[in-house]
């Protein structure tokens, strides 16, 4: 891999996108300007994010830029390992079969049902009165 060679991937789940941006480095993790550990506070999360890492054993070998976008953090957290993914694959295409087996290649594709009117939530509907 050539030196100063960015590779570019976008991570989705539910509304967040994430823009990831993977160099070969050390093993820093920026998410929006912010170390990855302040971004994403609790453990969960950041168990996630390094997931991809774990699974390919290539922690250390990568410096990470990443840019998040809307949801809350569980969606943002997940946008940014599918994003790490399908970077790491981008660099390096042997990595593919190990993500793949893992699951964290396909886009988890589940969203927030709509509201749907005369309804309270989504299905959640007024108590039925006999009388």
């Amino acid at each position: 891999m050539a030196a100063g060679k960015y590779f570019y991937a976008t991570g989705r789940r539910k509304t967040s996108k994430a823009r990831v941006f993977l160099k070969s480095g050390s093993g820093k993790m920026t998410v929006n300007g912010q170390e990855a550990s302040e971004f994403f506070p609790t453990l969960s999360s950041r168990a996630v994010i390094v997931q991809p890492f774990s699974v390919t054993d290539t922690q250390k070998n990568y410096d990470v830029r990443i840019t998040v976008t809307g949801g809350g953090v569980t969606g943002q957290s997940e946008a940014v390992r599918h994003g790490i993914a399908r970077a790491l694959v981008a660099a390096d295409p042997d990595l593919r079969s190990p993500l793949k087996k893992a699951g964290l290649l396909k886009r988890d594709s589940r969203m927030v049902e709509r509201k749907k009117y005369g309804k309270h939530k989504a299905r959640r509907s007024t108590q039925f009165s006999k009388r």
